[in-house]
């Protein structure tokens, strides 16, 4: 028992017999003797999708029923809310904000989003929210233009509209990545964005995983930012990997700092670091390994997946050097091609992302897992409306 990191201790974490079945998953809040096990916080608990659940492809998540025991400050918001607290989806991810209304037990606000002939965006609310806490939520994913514009202009119908507060719930924050200068002439887009977002409207901003920190300080507004590492830990710490064996690798210098923190938090596991030298946007190559991952699980670890290369890259030399497996965990799965090639060429023994930017159901490969951030989100925004610690969350 001493030497297990990771034991499976729930039936919870049961998985489909057939390895083409996408395999969505939620955090489990399980009482252990383990103490190298990690977990998500208890009051964000909400059910496995099992795959008998799973209806045209699609994950029925069960988060509240009437077996559901809320927090009592929960209970307290519940019955004080009334009509106060408004939650509205955008188009980008419809998926994700049902699953948050379900958590919170509440219904998402009726909205009227259309697209014109010339693909101008239309928004109409077709409820009152006049004094109304109001929550939007909206990805600004691919296409970051069209998704990032909605969410303006969702921004400005609740502000003229007579909502008392605006908080934006982006769960992937485009151009998060243009965050500094890299060379002469370039645009700081993050900061762009920021101000575009502040400028519209918003008073508080619910950001998950941001690509740098500093991002936050881009805003003159409160900004929450959500950290999604218990939902990713919580499912590793549900596989049978032996402490001795694991090894926790960060696919360039940029994410050694993500990754310690994650291989601290798995009973400080050893870390291995990729070198890499880019020659090109969304072009990366991978130069050498620091770190030992011979016989080893290696886990490697990052913010986000876009074009898989970095990753795909990595994952090869890992097996160079010795890996006997490979994972690859990270928060946003933008998969732009050819992400889904690299990621299903068997390289991965598992592909572990949130559901933060939603998957077309043609990308699905047996690798892949998702697990759903909806109970994080629902619960953070739960924690602002009735004015609670958010950190404490993650504590």
């Amino acid at each position: 028992m001493a030497s297990s990191l990771l034991q499976p201790s729930s039936s919870l974490f049961t998985q489909s017999s057939h390895s083409s079945t996408l395999r969505t998953l939620s955090p489990s809040i399980l009482h252990s003797r383990i103490t190298t096990r990690i977990f998500a916080p208890y009051s964000v608990k909400c059910d496995l999708v099992e795959p008998s659940n799973i209806m045209n492809r699609k994950p029925i998540i069960p988060v509240l029923n009437e077996t559901t025991t809320l927090p009592k400050f929960m209970e307290k918001t519940v019955n004080k809310n009334g009509n106060r607290l408004k939650l509205f989806s955008g188009t980008a991810n419809s998926a994700l904000s049902q699953e948050i209304a379900w958590y919170m037990g509440l219904e998402l606000g009726k909205i009227s989003i259309k697209r014109f002939a010339d693909g101008e965006t239309y928004v109409q609310l077709q409820e009152s929210v006049r004094g109304c806490n109001v929550y939007l939520i909206q990805p600004t994913c691919p296409p970051a233009n069209e998704n990032l514009m909605e969410l303006m202009i969702m921004v400005d119908a609740c502000r003229r509209a007579s909502a008392k507060n605006i908080t934006v719930v982006i769960p992937y924050f485009g151009y998060a990545r243009a965050d500094r200068k890299t060379q002469g002439r370039e645009s700081i887009a993050a900061k762009l964005v920021a101000n575009i977002i502040t400028k519209a409207g918003a008073d508080r901003v619910l950001a998950c995983d941001l690509h740098s920190g500093q991002s936050m300080g881009y805003f003159d507004i409160p900004v929450d930012h959500v950290h999604c590492q218990p939902v990713i830990l919580d499912y590793l710490a549900s596989k049978n990997i032996s402490s001795n064996d694991l090894v926790v690798v960060s696919p360039d210098v940029g994410g050694v700092a993500r990754a310690r923190a994650f291989a601290k938090k798995l009973s400080d596991a050893p870390l291995a670091i990729i070198d890499k030298r880019r020659h090109g946007h969304n072009v990366a190559e991978v130069m050498n390994l620091i770190g030992d991952v011979k016989g080893k699980v290696a886990v490697m670890v990052d913010d986000m997946i876009d074009t898989a290369g970095t990753i795909a890259k990595g994952a090869a030399l890992l097996h160079e050097e010795g890996a006997r497996e490979v994972y690859a965990c990270c928060t946003h799965a933008v998969f732009s091609p050819p992400a889904i090639e690299r990621l299903s060429s068997g390289l991965f023994q598992e592909v572990i992302i949130t559901n933060t930017i939603p998957v077309a159901e043609e990308n699905y490969f047996p690798q892949l897992t998702i697990l759903t951030v909806a109970n994080l989100l629902g619960e953070t925004i739960w924690r602002i409306q009735d004015d609670s610690s958010v950190s404490s969350i993650f504590q």
